[in-house]
């Protein structure tokens, strides 16, 4: 399954803009070491070599890179969401030797960092099972590339939050202080929807109990961001809410503490480290 909004217009411009970085424009554009030193019309093979222990994320994607350069076909022999270890074989390529060495660094680089990604997100999803508590993803991507980073918190099984800013409200501590408080925050927001015609979800950041309790005076919140408390806090603010709306943990939450953190009832995690903390998993495209 590919999430909605890896649609086939955003990854063309993911792909050309990462063609056009490694191959140049103009005049001088092009793989030279390949069109100085590989005939143009040999023909080779390649498969994808696993060096890590993980989660499989790319294949796909790598599928619709090796088309995009045409004269290259892919043979997966496993699927993104398998566990991986060292001595794998992931998929085969055959083609066109000079499109599979133009497509080899992308496909790899992309590769390297979805498994890595997807990796330590399936560690997180793991540590909360037995509890309603989902993982979520959040925005700390890398720009440009946040496309993938997310399909890959996917396919480690956690929850996409939002993709931008465009597709939710989420008052933060700066909206927060620009607006005068929560209050005049969010019913600004509210307003906002009101005269847009916006069906948004509506998520508001609090520190403290006083804040929680002030959300839910005000009502109309889908979403209370429980922002670095600690656990007996949590505890208490989940309590407080009582199912009026959903809440969510966040700040600086460690892999470690997902249990503890699981176990006050939330209804989400969110965990910037997902993305801006993964390692990567290393692969190599041999040919054979």
């Amino acid at each position: 399954m590919i999430p909605s909004y890896v649609t086939t217009q955003a990854l063309k411009r993911l792909i050309d803009a990462a063609f056009e970085e490694d191959l140049g424009t103009g005049a001088n554009a092009g793989d030279h070491s390949s069109m100085s030193a590989v005939p143009a019309h040999a023909e080779g093979r390649a498969r994808l070599l696993v060096k890590s222990e993980g989660i499989l994320a790319g294949v796909k994607l790598a599928e619709i890179i090796f088309n995009y350069v045409g004269g290259v076909r892919l043979t997966p022999l496993l699927q993104d969401g398998s566990p991986i270890r060292k001595g794998d074989v992931a998929f085969i390529v055959k083609g066109n030797a000079r499109a599979i060495l133009k497509a080899e660094r992308l496909v790899l680089n992309c590769m390297q960092r979805m498994s890595g990604i997807a990796t330590q997100t399936r560690k997180a999803v793991e540590m909360v099972k037995g509890y309603k508590a989902r993982i979520l993803d959040t925005r700390k991507t890398t720009p440009n590339f946040r496309i993938i980073e997310k399909w890959a918190t996917f396919i480690g099984g956690a929850m996409n939050h939002r993709f931008g800013l465009y597709d939710m409200i989420m008052l933060k501590d700066n909206h927060i202080e620009y607006a005068g408080g929560i209050t005049n925050a969010v019913k600004a927001a509210q307003a906002y929807c009101r005269q847009k015609g916006l069906n948004l979800r509506i998520e508001v950041e609090t520190r403290t109990l006083a804040e929680v309790e002030e959300v839910l005076q005000i009502g109309g919140v889908d979403v209370i961001m429980l922002d670095n408390m600690d656990i007996p806090t949590m505890h208490q603010a989940v309590k407080l809410v009582n199912g009026r709306c959903q809440t969510e943990a966040s700040g600086g939450i460690k892999i470690e503490d997902l249990p503890e953190i699981a176990a006050t009832g939330v209804d989400f995690i969110s965990m910037g480290a997902l993305t801006h903390s993964a390692q990567i998993l290393d692969f190599s495209l041999k040919a054979f």
